[in-house]
């Protein structure tokens, strides 16, 4: 959630960084608007309570006065009653009003970061580096290989659960998991992060807290029946394992690393990678999480990164770093990295991580604090990227080890995870 009180004597220099992310997010019927118009209702009814209650404490004062003197105050005392019901009805309105203010600031996104690149879409995106070399000696699409190979099972999927969903077998089940384990131990042993195991099914305050509500509710799966809703990414309960709490300065940077499946609807991406498993309703991921003080959020990002990274060297995979343009930033993040993977048959880079940094801004939304060097609490900022999409990470490895013969090779750094096999292969 942005900052309230800069949103009140910084509207305008706001309102300019969030119109980088596109015009619509400022328009006056837009959440931005809303909030302008309450927060104004909100102090003009903050005035009007604060002068019922002075009166309120004048005419107090005359009932003391006149009841110590003998005097009738029986006029006072009916004022009084009057003033009380007053400044009762219009507390409840003016709460009702902080509420809904409070809840327009939640629909408005993260201000980006002033060395986010200026752009409408994907298109505006910057390539920083690249790693690897991409190969292009007519590969099958992964779905092909592993059709072919007996490890993936579309149709299986498709019977139990519906489209965009899938069945491993045999090699395919280990391979998943195997890079499971082979991430998680890099991330703990290497990269110093604790490792976490965390609820799949989150409440409505989690979900707020890490900004996947209200924005994106079309998005999520609801238990029906119960608030309750199907985790989208590790990055919402691992997050929120510190809401409203006061850490200490000394205990940062808070590291994590966790795996969970994770569960999207996908609403707004209908006909697209409709086919194999790159754009899944339900998908395994390792997450890593950073809090750190606000003043080292963009080293902790570049740190985070470099950890992404690191799993694709291991496992020899080519890919790109790309930050991405001011359209085309997530609505909590204010700044970020996408790692994208070589997949030679479609002969492009796709996102297999997204890193970034939010900033205070999930600090504030989940109430979770640091206390600064004055000694008083502020909001904690928060670092968190795939470290990486499992699925989309076996895509890869199918595609870039794949043989004429139809075997797949299988990088070193993981044959120890697949029981000494260097290849999956029709004989396994």
């Amino acid at each position: 959630m942005i900052d309230r009180k800069a949103f009140r004597t910084e509207f305008d220099a706001m309102q300019a960084a969030v119109a980088r992310r596109g015009s619509d997010v400022v328009a006056a019927d837009s959440a931005w608007g809303r909030a302008r118009a309450l927060d104004v209702r909100q102090r003009e009814l903050k005035g009007e309570l604060e002068a019922l209650q002075s009166e309120r404490n004048h005419v107090s004062k005359l009932i003391g006065q006149k009841k110590s003197t003998g005097e009738d105050a029986s006029k006072e005392m009916a004022l009084m009653g009057d003033v009380s019901r007053r400044v009762k009805e219009l507390d409840g309105v003016a709460k009702a009003a902080e509420a809904e203010f409070t809840g327009a600031l939640l629909e408005i996104p993260n201000l980006l970061h002033a060395s986010v690149p200026d752009g409408d879409n994907e298109d505006a995106n910057v390539e920083l580096r690249k790693w690897g070399e991409p190969r292009s000696d007519g590969v099958p699409a992964h779905w092909e290989i592993g059709e072919a190979l007996g490890i993936l099972d579309f149709e299986a999927g498709a019977t139990l659960a519906g489209s965009r969903f899938s069945v491993l077998r045999g090699m395919g089940a280990r391979l998943e998991r195997a890079l499971m384990q082979f991430m998680l131990d890099l991330h703990a042993d290497r990269n110093g992060y604790e490792e976490v195991w965390v609820p799949s099914i989150a409440n409505r305050k989690t979900m707020t807290g890490t900004g996947q509500l209200p924005k994106f509710a079309d998005d999520l799966y609801k238990l029906e029946g119960e608030d309750l809703f199907l985790i989208p990414t590790a990055e919402v309960p691992v997050t929120n394992l510190y809401q409203d709490q006061i850490l200490d300065a000394g205990s940062l940077p808070v590291k994590h690393c966790a795996y969970t499946p994770c569960f999207r609807r996908e609403a707004g991406s209908a006909g697209r990678d409709v086919r194999g498993m790159i754009r899944q309703h339900q998908f395994d991921k390792v997450e890593l999480v950073q809090l750190v003080s606000p003043e080292c959020a963009l080293d902790a990002l570049d740190d985070l990164t470099a950890h992404a990274e690191a799993v694709l060297q291991a496992l020899e995979l080519p890919y790109r770093v790309v930050a991405l343009c001011s359209g085309d930033t997530g609505f909590s993040a204010e700044k970020t990295f996408d790692l994208e993977v070589w997949l030679p048959s479609q002969g492009v880079y796709r996102e297999i991580s997204s890193c970034s940094s939010f900033g205070q801004f999930q600090g504030r939304r989940a109430n979770i604090r640091v206390r600064g060097e004055d000694g008083k609490p502020m909001p904690v900022a928060t670092v968190n990227g795939s470290g990486l999409a499992i699925g989309r990470t076996l895509v890869a490895l199918l595609e870039n080890g794949w043989q004429q013969d139809g075997s797949v090779k299988m990088p070193v750094a993981l044959q120890p995870y697949l029981g000494g096999r260097a290849m999956i292969a029709n004989d396994q």
